[in-house]
């Protein structure tokens, strides 16, 4: 070994799903015993030093008594995490001559080490996969991450348990299988529709919101099936396509979520808390990870109790809910991620939640009511395509055997109508009738001339905005497409009308 051999391991830093290249560069050289890290790591990053020299001497390999240095090209771009363990050991262990320089160049490899000398698994595999096949290189990973990193195709994978078992590989003393791309089998089916006792309408509405990609709020006193209803759109909707599948699992897999490498087919619902900070809903913290209205990409954000969130942390969804992305801003980077959700919201009237009951009167109203709704500002209310108000059921209801239609149906509806979404936006870039927008949105959403002067009139009697205009088109599109007409009649207008209007109350 020469004094002054430099190893070059790549590997990536995550911007969001965004796998930037990072140069690994390992140095020995002579002078005082000393092992250093540059090149903007952070503090799991620096930690790398003592888990490298344990696993080193785990597996029988004295850690080199001279100065090692370890830069992270390229400088400037932060450094976050724990994956860069298996790429500075890796290096290390190529400036040694351990492992041939030209090989380990045709790899990027990313894991953490345990004491012990195993590779643990870590977040980010299938993203950066996908970076090493963009790149023309293979991948280096944890085992358990082999099935997920397998999805990225057209790549060697090495996915070792431990560092003998890699280096025994690289070296042909031992060969390691390639691994397998891994379905989730789900096993648990989705909460039925039928099992709801009456609210015709909001089911209606439900229906109209998975078939068009649209908003929705529920408004109704507590225990009138705002939550049921909710849980229930999942099961409406088409499974994730090939393509859907692979984004929001390099979601998942960038926030560690990903159940044993293993991709799914079902669309993620979420439902955050109301005490969700900022961060945890759009995304943030120290070490930027996803949000939930990310986590939800191409599923379903269930906030339920609306008003209750805070509310700086609801405004601001605002963006993201609109393009269908969201951007963490730092003072060194912009971080992007997908956010393309549905928003099903869930309120009480007023905070006693009986404002609307005339049995059992709320005793503040109206000022409890208004007080209430006004937690929910106008630019965030106008970015919800449908409102409705769902009623308390009555006792003789919930008497009744459930007779309801069941979810399969309207499914099959949904999907119908989603196919012919697919094929008017086929080359777009755009998925459902919520996404439309400017001159495509205008062809594909004109109304009849009947429906035309309605909507015209109803525009300027409840003063909608020109968002509040073009989403009553976009869910009059859904509702033709539904019922299976090329155009847009005066009856859609008027259904889409109906939904817009104020909902106990909301302006």
């Amino acid at each position: 070994m020469g004094v002054m051999t430099v190893a070059h391991i790549p590997t990536v830093a995550f911007l969001g799903l965004d796998a930037r290249e990072v140069d690994v560069q390992v140095q020995i050289s002579g002078g005082m015993t000393a092992f250093g890290i540059v090149g903007l790591p952070d503090k799991a990053v620096a930690e790398s030093r003592e888990r490298v020299r344990a696993a080193l001497n785990a597996i029988g390999l004295s850690f080199p008594a001279k100065r090692v240095t370890v830069n992270l090209a390229p400088a400037d771009l932060p450094k976050e995490g724990s994956h860069f363990d298996l790429p500075i050991a890796l290096g290390i262990l190529t400036a040694m001559g351990v492992l041939p320089v030209e090989e380990m160049g045709g790899y990027l490899a990313l894991g953490e080490l345990a004491l012990d000398g195993a590779i643990t698994p870590v977040t980010g595999v299938l993203p950066a996969a996908i970076a090493a096949a963009a790149l023309s290189r293979g991948l280096i990973c944890p085992a358990a991450c082999g099935p997920e990193a397998a999805w990225a195709g057209g790549i060697e994978i090495i996915a070792a348990p431990n560092l003998i078992a890699l280096i025994n590989h690289v070296k042909g003393e031992a060969v390691l299988q390639p691994p397998a791309p891994k379905l989730l089998q789900e096993v648990l089916p989705y909460p039925d529709l039928v099992d709801v006792k009456g609210q015709e309408t909001a089911k209606r509405a439900l229906e109209i919101a998975a078939a068009g990609g649209h908003h929705l709020m529920m408004v109704g006193p507590p225990g009138a099936g705002k939550s049921m209803l909710a849980a229930r759109l999942p099961g409406l909707l088409p499974p994730l396509d090939a393509h859907e599948a692979l984004e929001v699992s390099m979601i998942q897999s960038l926030a560690g979520e990903l159940k044993e490498g293993a991709i799914g087919r079902r669309r993620p619902f979420r439902s955050p808390h109301h005490s969700a900070s900022m961060a945890a809903l759009v995304g943030g913290g120290l070490r930027v990870r996803p949000g939930e209205v990310s986590l939800a990409h191409l599923g379903v954000l269930f906030l339920d109790e609306l008003p209750e969130f805070q509310r700086q942390v609801l405004d601001s969804l605002r963006q993201p809910i609109e393009t269908g992305y969201c951007i963490v801003a730092r003072a060194n980077a912009h971080i992007r991620f997908p956010s393309r959700v549905q928003l099903v919201a869930a309120m009480n009237p007023c905070r006693c939640g009986f404002l609307t009951d005339p049995e059992r009167s709320c005793g503040k109203a109206p000022r409890c009511g208004l007080d209430y709704q006004a937690r929910i500002s106008g630019p965030m209310l106008d970015r919800i395509d449908l409102r409705i108000e769902v009623e308390a059921v009555l006792p003789a209801d919930l008497a009744r055997a459930a007779s309801g239609e069941p979810s399969r149906i309207a499914a099959a509806r949904v999907a119908k109508a989603r196919a012919i979404q697919a094929a008017r936006y086929e080359g777009h870039g755009i998925r459902t009738n919520a996404e439309a927008e400017g001159e495509l949105l205008d062809r594909a959403a004109a109304p009849d001339e009947a429906g035309a002067a309605l909507l015209t009139t109803a525009a300027e009697k409840m003063r909608l905005t020109a968002r509040g205009y073009h989403r009553v088109l976009r869910v009059a599109r859904t509702i033709a497409d539904l019922a299976g007409r090329d155009g847009v009649a005066r009856a859609d207008i008027a259904e889409a009308l109906s939904y817009r209007r104020a909902a106990a109350g909301l302006a």
